[in-house]
């Protein structure tokens, strides 16, 4: 049946049936939804405009416009927590790299021979065998997806082990563990320093927030594995001042500096005497009064490093000398106690060289001129030498000027010089120098 429009409009205004375009009949509504409350009591809120002014009744709240881009800047706090969590991943993903070259080469040493001969290239794929088919089989895609998109830019990475992870080299070397025996004594060891490692490698793939704690727990979990896998840090000096995986790959941006700490105090909590001087082959020393040797290594075991070979100069200030007083003027210390302090420095190395039985080998010199520096140098005539330098501040004591600590034998790690460019030299060679220029001036001490 076709109702007229007079129909339609009387129905609805009658509150009857009301009928849609397409001529169903709708159910009826209530009075709150047909424009206006159904009780008069309960009239909706007045919307205020930003004018202050009241609304138009019937208006609808519109939430406010916000201007695109106004929270998009970051503030110093939240770029100084950027960059302190991009330090310490950078950081982590140096010992994870080293990790991971180092597996990388010690399942190719192992596998290789064991593989190859049968299966040529597609050694990995026979050597991962049915349990390891899927993830062999996806690196082998990538590796052809990169060999398309030109993503190889060194050749010696155009094979499938590249593309391996670290837990899926740790897989092949589990599998094949009878293999790798003969070269490691615990597998236990290794897969718990490779379980502490997972941590890190997870967070630092997906550019997530690393604590201190984990990162401290990679970079103890990495060195364990690379003593473990017998990877030497390849600097003759490591065994007295062991090389941080840092320092190994971009030391060379700060010449030979390997750290620098604000006073002595801290110096010898991460580098103490013993570890600095034992087992020293030559050691050469300059400085006011040298408080770091003498008063942090004992006089019998400076005997015995004596009696081993050591060759030992020492260079004191000349306790009697102008420069003494201007010191003590300087650090504002009442007259003579420098001096005094120097003195019996002085008279305990001449009791220490009169226990020798060669005192040539142990040299004591005094200089007269105006003290600039203090160092320490080990073994300095070799490339495994090792120094610790402090400059004389005006109003601090030895014991509170900044200290750096250098390693001998240079290192061109991150830049290469260019042809024909002669090589820069280090700081330890600067003060070395510096040193055998003050001795050929200084006299002997009797």
């Amino acid at each position: 049946m076709i109702l007229s429009e007079e129909s339609v409009r009387g129905s609805g205004a009658e509150g009857g049936a009301r009928v849609g375009s397409g001529g169903l009949e709708l159910p009826p509504g209530d009075a709150g939804h047909e424009g206006g409350p159904a009780d008069p009591g309960e009239a909706p809120p007045t919307v205020i405009l930003p004018t202050g002014q009241a609304a138009p009744p019937g208006a609808v709240p519109v939430a406010r416009p916000v201007e695109i881009g106004a929270e998009l800047d970051w503030g110093a706090e939240a770029w100084g927590e950027v960059r302190t969590r991009a330090q310490r991943a950078g950081r982590a993903y140096i010992w994870l790299n080293l990790v991971e070259q180092r597996m990388r080469a010690v399942v190719a040493a192992v596998l290789r021979p064991v593989y190859e001969p049968v299966h040529g290239d597609e050694w990995v794929v026979a050597a991962a065998g049915p349990a390891g088919q899927e993830w062999v089989r996806r690196a082998v895609a990538v590796r052809e997806v990169s060999r398309r998109k030109g993503y190889l830019l060194d050749p010696a990475d155009d094979n499938v082990l590249s593309f391996l992870t670290l837990p899926q080299l740790r897989e092949l070397m589990v599998q094949h563990w009878p293999c790798f025996e003969p070269y490691f004594d615990d597998r236990r060891e290794v897969e718990l320093a490779l379980d502490e490692l997972e941590v890190t490698r997870n967070v630092v793939s997906r550019n997530r927030a690393l604590s201190p704690t984990v990162l401290a727990q990679a970079e103890r979990a990495s060195a364990r594995i690379l003593e473990i896998l017998g990877s030497g840090a390849g600097v003759p000096s490591a065994d007295r001042l062991p090389v941080d995986a840092v320092e190994d790959l971009v030391g060379d941006r700060y010449a030979d500096v390997v750290s620098v700490h604000p006073d002595r105090v801290r110096l010898q909590r991460q580098l103490p005497a013993e570890d600095l001087f034992g087992g020293a082959r030559r050691l050469d020393a300059t400085g006011i009064g040298l408080n770091l040797l003498v008063q942090n290594f004992s006089g019998r075991r400076m005997v015995r490093l004596a009696e081993s070979g050591c060759r030992i100069r020492l260079l004191f200030l000349n306790p009697a000398s102008s420069a003494v007083k201007r010191r003590e003027r300087e650090l504002g210390i009442r007259k003579g106690e420098l001096s005094r302090s120097v003195e019996m420095n002085i008279l305990h190395m001449r009791r220490v060289r009169s226990k020798l039985r060669d005192p040539d080998a142990f040299q004591i010199h005094v200089f007269d001129e105006t003290p600039r520096f203090t160092a320490y140098l080990v073994d300095g005539d070799g490339p495994d030498g090792v120094g610790v330098v402090q400059s004389y501040l005006r109003r601090a004591r030895g014991m509170e000027a900044p200290v750096l600590v250098l390693r001998g034998g240079g290192r061109t790690v991150v830049r290469q010089d260019a042809p024909g460019r002669d090589a820069d030299h280090g700081l330890f060679e600067t003060y070395r120098e510096e040193f055998e220029s003050v001795w050929l001036d200084s006299r002997p001490v009797s």
